[in-house]
């Protein structure tokens, strides 16, 4: 069983449950995570939370529960990092203490983590969950190739034509170069490109963004939204149109 004495793995907490702040003085922060793609973070490295079992603006975590999944507090709500998707707020707990919520999801910390990066908790109990919103994907108009899809970020994505229906034949080397577009969660975008939207599930166990059962992957020698270097690369690697 889990101890309570775990809990200073959480000390990276702290700055939203000790002190008052004005609004937009804190900021939570983003990783890209190998397995789960973009998930947020506290100041401090540590993984946050959803518990499903939470409603909107309600939480359903408390004594035991709290113990081990401790609640994210603050005084005032903290800012997102750039261009993350989606709101931070708060939401009252049945003591008075103020829990920061993500769209409106109540966020924890999980005692099982006990260094930045660790993401021990999620899947416990098919009902935690990093949070990661998944990648929105867009569309961008790239020189001389017109419109193709892009991540959230603005950075183009790719395909490889060795690759076959969801399934991925990029690993070890080609990995490094071509990061796969990785989720935790169902990928958006806007109508029509959401119909063509899926996952497949790599090697590792890792879930990557598929477009039309398409594996997508980003280029190492892109280095800022507008670039798209990686276009016929080997002659089987292409922008991807929507």
């Amino acid at each position: 069983m889990l101890s309570i004495h775990r809990l200073t793995a959480f000390a990276s907490l702290a700055a939203f449950t000790c002190f008052a702040t004005p609004a937009g003085a804190a900021t939570l922060t983003a990783r890209q995570d190998p397995k789960l793609g973009t998930i947020l973070q506290s100041s401090a490295g540590m993984t946050l939370y959803l518990y499903t079992k939470d409603e909107p603006g309600i939480s359903k975590c408390y004594d035991q529960c709290a113990t081990a999944w401790p609640p994210v507090l603050a005084s005032a709500v903290p800012d997102l990092p750039a261009n993350f998707p989606g709101k931070l707020s708060l939401v009252a707990r049945k003591d008075g203490a103020r829990q920061v919520a993500y769209n409106g999801r109540p966020l924890y910390g999980w005692v099982g983590d006990t260094t930045p990066g660790d993401t021990t908790g999620q899947g416990v109990g098919k009902v935690w969950y990093a949070l990661n919103p998944g990648p929105t994907l867009q569309t961008a108009a790239l020189a001389k190739l017109g419109n193709n899809l892009v991540a959230a970020n603005g950075m183009t994505l790719y395909l490889f034509t060795k690759d076959t229906k969801d399934v991925s034949n990029c690993y070890d080397q080609c990995a490094v170069a071509w990061p796969p577009l990785l989720t935790a969660y169902t990928p958006t975008a806007a109508a029509p490109m959401q119909a063509h939207l899926g996952t497949t599930t790599r090697k590792d166990g890792a879930l990557q963004v598929t477009y039309g059962g398409k594996p997508l992957y980003f280029w190492v020698n892109d280095k800022k939204p507008g670039d798209a270097t990686g276009q016929n690369v080997g002659k089987v690697w292409f922008v991807v149109k929507p």
